[in-house]
């Protein structure tokens, strides 16, 4: 085998390990405000508060227990999940994936397009969901207060609490 061979094959055999290896999504944390940027994954750690306006997320945003975020006029790619948040604001977004607010506080989602399902489960405060366009299902369940809000379009099911929005 000549050198040259030699070489071009050490080469395709370097860029078929270096194009096999996947790549990482970073994780954002998000303490303050993010304004119109690009980030991959986007988490708001506990009693933190986050603001974001016009930010694009190309993966999922999780806001983990006690902390609030305030999101407007976003783009997100994946889900928006929160597990024991303080309150989730999200208003003028769009969704790609679904939203689920689980075990927290208070949350306000307002004239946004979602792709996925909306799902309240076991919140304790008040919660607000009116003028979205939900792609899913629309279920609340086990929340202390009964969700208001209305004018919703949903293409799936308007199950339990929020049967009536």
């Amino acid at each position: 085998m000549t050198t040259k061979l030699r070489l071009a094959a050490m080469a395709v055999s370097i860029l078929a390990a270096v194009t096999a290896v996947p790549a990482s999504s970073e994780e954002r944390t998000c303490r303050g405000s993010i304004g119109a940027a690009t980030v991959d994954n986007l988490r708001v750690p506990p009693r933190a508060t986050c603001t974001l306006n016009r930010t694009r997320v190309k993966g999922t945003i999780k806001v983990q227990r006690g902390a609030t975020l305030r999101a407007s006029r976003i783009r997100v790619v994946g889900n928006v999940q929160a597990e024991g948040g303080r309150h989730v604001r999200v208003v003028l977004s769009k969704i790609g994936g679904s939203v689920q607010i689980v075990q927290g506080h208070s949350s306000t989602l307002t004239r946004n397009a979602v792709n996925g399902d909306v799902q309240y489960f076991e919140n304790r405060g008040a919660i607000r969901v009116s003028r979205n366009r939900i792609d899913g299902n629309l279920q609340c369940k086990e929340n202390r207060r009964r969700p208001t809000g209305g004018r919703n379009r949903v293409e799936g099911n308007k199950e339990d609490q929020c049967a009536r929005l």
